[in-house]
C-alpha cells in the first residue's frame, strides 16, 4: 500500500505561517508507513523547496481543494492519500495514523477542527465521486451532507492556529512544533 500524506502549503509566507508549516512537515516526515509530500497551490507565496526534506516530493496543484491535492498524490503513486492543514503544528501523529486505519471501512476519513473546519483528510484512491470540491477551510458539514452511509469516518478532533488566542492553546507538553515554539518564545 502506497500511503502519501501531503502537507498543504499555507497561503501566506508570514513568519508564523511558515514556522507552523515546517513543524507540520516535520511531523509527517517522521511518520512511518507514509510518504510525506508537500502540496503547493498555484500562486502560493511559499518556497516549498526550502521546507522539503531531501527526496520529498513537491506537487503543484491548481487550487486548494482536497480533490486537487489527492489527485496530485495519486499521480505520483499513492493508493491512499492524506492532506494536512499547515496550521496544526502540535498535531499528534497518532490522529493522522488513525485516519488511514479508518479507510479499511470508510472511503474518506477526517480529523475535524474544533471550529468545524478540517485539520486533515485521508482517502482511498481513486477519490470517491461523492466528495464535493471542498478545502480544509470548508465546514465538515459539507462532507457529511454528501457522504453516503459509512462513506465518511469522522475521527477525533484537534485545533488549528489562526490567531493569537489559538496560539495560546498550543500544548507545551507535546513534543515537536519546535519552529513555532521558537518563534513564539515558549
Amino acid at each position: 500500500m502506497n500511503r502519501y500524506v501531503g502537507v498543504l502549503a499555507p497561503a501566506s509566507a508570514a513568519p508564523l505561517d511558515l514556522a507552523m508549516f515546517e513543524d507540520v512537515v516535520d511531523l509527517v516526515a517522521d511518520m512511518t508507513q507514509v510518504r510525506a509530500c508537500l502540496v503547493v497551490p498555484e500562486g502560493s507565496a511559499v518556497a516549498a523547496d526550502e521546507v522539503a526534506w531531501p527526496g520529498m516530493p513537491v506537487v503543484a496543484v491548481p487550487d486548494r481543494t482536497v480533490g486537487s491535492a489527492v489527485a496530485a498524490l495519486a499521480a505520483i503513486g499513492a493508493d491512499e492519500a492524506g492532506v494536512v492543514a499547515p496550521d496544526a503544528p502540535d498535531l499528534p501523529a497518532l490522529l493522522l495514523g488513525k485516519l488511514h486505519s479508518a479507510l479499511t471501512t470508510a472511503e474518506v476519513a477526517v480529523c475535524p477542527a474544533e471550529d468545524g473546519r478540517l485539520v486533515a483528510l485521508a482517502a482511498r484512491l481513486p477519490l470517491a465521486t461523492w466528495v464535493p470540491p471542498v478545502t480544509l477551510d470548508d465546514p465538515l458539514d459539507a462532507l457529511r451532507r454528501a457522504a453516503p452511509r459509512r462513506g465518511l469516518h469522522v475521527g477525533a478532533g484537534w485545533h488549528r492556529v489562526r490567531d493569537e488566542a489559538d496560539a495560546r492553546r498550543l500544548d507545551p507538553g507535546l513534543e515537536g512544533w519546535d519552529n513555532t515554539r521558537a518563534l513564539l518564545g515558549r
